[in-house]
Formats: structure tokens, sequence, C-alpha cells
């Protein structure tokens, strides 16, 4: 088993998180269940800050909360000194239940609808990133009529894709956000932003993929932008305080994945902004980051119950859940990989490969493919590893399922962050018929 922060074995061989044993949160809050690790997210939320502390330079570590996104996970990121990143009103509105500064607040998304920029303009969030020429006419308007100024960013693509070790170079022209910084979109935008009267331009954003275990991808997208900048700077007298390089910094599913340490990542971009910047003589800009995923991902530990089993000889033996899809619906969108254990059994000797099948009413519902367990039993304990990130936040009702609760757990202590959902929050929402339907 590869532990991940403070998961351990403990005397009993169960499963201990946060110096709590598993089996004990499995038996109070009933299964599935997500635990989060929250010395974990800790460490992870420091690794980024205190690196641009220590070198000195200006920066916003903002946890992109689309990862997972709840009071009691804004308020452990507002305990962190972050900042926040949000992406519709509905987060929004949450990090704003949870009193966490406004003006640390960052609002993205390719198609903010009037009222969420009413909702970001009146609350006083501190930026707006510009996905597009119809939101900044609009924001201009909007900020207009309620006699505001709102800071913002212009998201830019840069030309540089990364996903895993993997980095290209294209055009990108062909994606549904940003400005492409190539084919003159991304200065035409600048050029309107700097006229705009509502609106102060602070710099320039961009995000070029997802579980990236390199620093390539981030220094060369930083390089192309500050290249751009430079011309900017040159023609237009415009320079940019901000530099926003995303998020997208990978995390371990499986003994597959190498992801590098937070201060890894930082330090390489801080280097080649450093670098670039005194190539053009420009002034250094603060630079903003966007870890989501690399902060909770590994922090979360999903429990389930084991069920039923089938044996299709000499194929498979599969052994059902009480969730999957519901929970984790990442494996049937993303073909994505987890470990797990018997959390009740850690020590057992494997005995077998099994396929961890999910209970919903889809083929497509299985969460591992064959993974070595000890012989599992009927109301057994399957802790599947790394789930802190896009399982809550990605959950859902099919087959009318409810939701799992959420346990954060730290130095013995357990808080219930979200209720698991019952049948009569699953119906409240449904309206009877009003009237007799007629049949033909």
């Amino acid at each position: 088993m590869h532990t991940y922060g403070t998961a351990r074995v403990n005397q009993s061989g169960h499963l201990e998180v946060g110096g709590v044993d598993v089996i004990s949160l499995a038996n109070k809050y009933g299964t599935p269940l997500y635990i989060y690790d929250v010395a974990l997210i800790r460490e992870r939320a420091r690794g980024f800050k205190e690196t641009f502390e220590k070198l000195g330079v200006s920066a916003q570590v903002a946890y992109a909360s689309k990862a997972f996104s709840a009071i009691g996970m804004i308020q452990l990121v507002e305990e962190e000194g972050l900042s926040l990143d949000v992406v519709s009103g509905g987060e929004l509105y949450t990090a704003l239940k949870a009193n966490f500064p406004a003006e640390r607040i960052h609002f993205h998304g390719n198609n903010k609808s009037k009222e969420e920029l009413i909702m970001a303009i009146e609350s006083g969030i501190g930026c707006v990133v510009v996905d597009n020429f119809y939101e900044l006419h609009m924001l201009q308007s909007l900020c207009e009529q309620q006699g505001k100024v709102m800071n913002i960013l212009l998201r830019v693509t840069p030309g540089v894709e990364a996903h895993t070790h993997d980095y290209i170079t294209t055009g990108q022209e062909d994606s549904k956000f940003g400005f492409d910084l190539n084919n003159g979109q991304a200065e035409e935008a600048m050029q309107i932003a700097l006229k705009m009267t509502a609106i102060k331009l602070l710099g320039v954003h961009c995000h070029i993929g997802s579980q990236i275990f390199e620093t390539t991808g981030f220094t060369l997208a930083a390089r192309k932008i500050i290249e751009k900048l430079a011309e900017w700077k040159e023609r237009y007298q415009f320079e940019s305080d901000v530099l926003n390089l995303g998020g997208g910094f990978g995390i371990r599913y499986t003994e597959e994945d190498d992801p590098l340490e937070p201060w890894q990542y930082v330090e390489e971009i801080i280097k080649e902004v450093q670098d670039q910047t005194a190539t053009y003589s420009m002034s250094m800009p603060e630079i903003w980051i966007e870890p989501g995923r690399s902060l909770v991902g590994d922090a979360g530990i999903t429990l389930y119950q084991t069920g039923s089993e089938k044996h299709v000889p000499k194929v498979r033996k599969y052994i059902a859940i009480d969730g999957g899809m519901n929970d984790n619906i990442r494996p049937a969108l993303y073909e994505a990989k987890y470990e797990a254990v018997l959390a009740n059994r850690v020590n057992d000797p494997v005995e077998e490969t099994v396929s961890i099948a999910g209970k919903c009413c889809e083929s497509g519902d299985m969460l591992i493919w064959d993974l070595p367990l000890p012989k599992a039993e009927s109301g057994d304990i399957l802790a599947v590893f790394c789930t802190g990130a896009y399982g809550y936040s990605m959950a859902n009702n099919y087959n009318r399922i409810p939701r799992p609760p959420v346990v954060f757990v730290e130095n013995g202590n357990v808080d219930l962050i979200i209720k698991r959902e019952s049948y009569e929050d699953i119906i409240k929402l449904d309206l009877p018929l009003t009237r007799t339907m007629s049949h033909k």
C-alpha cells in the first residue's frame, strides 16, 4: 500500500487517517463516505505558498475550488491564507457564505451570465478572468451601471498544451477558452480593455492542461507570454502587473504516476519568469497560480462496503460496492485509474485479482479493473485512494442515489463537512402534477 499524508495501518490492521480509524468512521457515518486528510491539504498548500515567500516573490496561490467546493473546505483555504478561484455563481455563493475575503476571489468561466457578473461586482471580488469579447463588453456595461471598477485578467491561449509528461506547441486556436495569443485576438482585447473606464487590466492568465508532471509546459508558456508582453510594452506602454500561469499540477493516482513536489513547480516557474523579464528589461509581475487537484486530490479517500460478487469462469471476478459513478464518475468519463485496499484487513495477504463494480444500472459503472486484494467478503470496507478532487464536486443522483457525506480528519478530530443526502433531499424540488393528464 502506498501511503499518502497521515494514512497508516494501525495495530488492528485497519487503515487510519488523521489519527482516526476509518472503520470507526464507516460505522458512524455509513458508506459510501468521503474522508479528507486535512494535514495533507495544509502541507500541499504551504508547499506552494511558502516557496514564493522563501524566494521573496510577490504571488497569489489560489485554490481552484472546482476540485472540491464546500463551506468547510473554503474555510480551510482561508485558514491557509490562499486566494480562491470560482467558476460559477454557485461556487461564488459558497465562498461568500463561508465568509471568504471577496477581494481574494477570482472568477473564471467561458460563459459567465449577467446575473453571475452582477453577483461578482456587488460582492466586490478581487478579479474577473475575462474569457471573450462578449464578456468584456458586458462587464464594462454592468460596472458602469453600478459605478464600480473591476480588476480583470485576460485569459489567453499561448499555444502550449501539457498533460502528464507530454507537452505540445500548437496554434491552439481551437479552444473554447480565452483569447488566442498568436492570431491577434489577445492584443485586440488588451487594446479594448485599456480604453474602458470601468475596467482595470491587471495582466494575463493562461491554463495549459491538467495532471502535469513536469515544468516544461509552464516555462514554455511563460516564455511565450512574456515575449508577447514585451511587444505590448513597446507598442502600447502596457506592463502586466500580474502573470497567472494557471494550475494543472499533477498528483499520484497509481504507481505509474510520478509528479513533482509543489516547491519544484514553483521554483522553475519563478526562475523562468525572472529570466524572461530580465531579458526584455521588464519589471517582474506578481505571479499567480491555481492548484486544485494538487491540494485535495491525494488527501481524499472514499470508503465503500462490498456486497454481491459474480464469477465469470476463466474471465474475471466482479465485486460490487455500494457506490460507483454517482460518487466517482472519473473512471467512466476518463478511464481514470485508482488504487485501493480492504481498510478493515490491510495486512491480509493478496489472494486474488478482482474488478470493482459500481451499483448503478449501467454496464460502464466500473470503478477499478484488475485490483489485487485479499479474498473479499460481503461487508468488507474498500478504501479507494486519491478521490479528493472531482469526486464530490462531480457527484450526481443518477438512479436517484443520494450523495455521500464528507468528513475532515486531523489530529484525531473529525468534522462532518457535508451531511449524507436523504431520499427526502432527492425529491425536495419535485412537484406533483397540478392537473389530470388526459389520454387520447
